[in-house]
């Protein structure tokens, strides 16, 4: 979970996530990890900006060969 996410506003104003938006996240992950558990499988979960996150879990396990990830789509007003 990326801190900037749920801090400060998007625009005019409105927070970047809301309460409701957070709760279905949050419920939304844990079942996932659920689901996971179940087929053998776990989901790593962490909180911080993903471009140290992910530095931080490439040392932790040393023999990572690709990285993966997707960039956030911004709308252009």
């Amino acid at each position: 979970f990326d801190p900037r996410h749920y801090l400060g506003t998007h625009c005019h104003g409105f927070p970047k996530t809301g309460p409701h938006r957070l709760r279905f996240l949050l419920e939304s992950v844990k079942d996932l990890r659920e689901t996971l558990k179940k087929k053998g499988s776990t989901l790593v979960v962490r909180k911080g900006k993903p471009e140290d996150v992910v530095r931080d879990l490439i040392t932790q396990l040393g023999s990572v060969s690709t990285v993966v990830f997707h960039e956030e789509v911004r709308e252009i007003l």
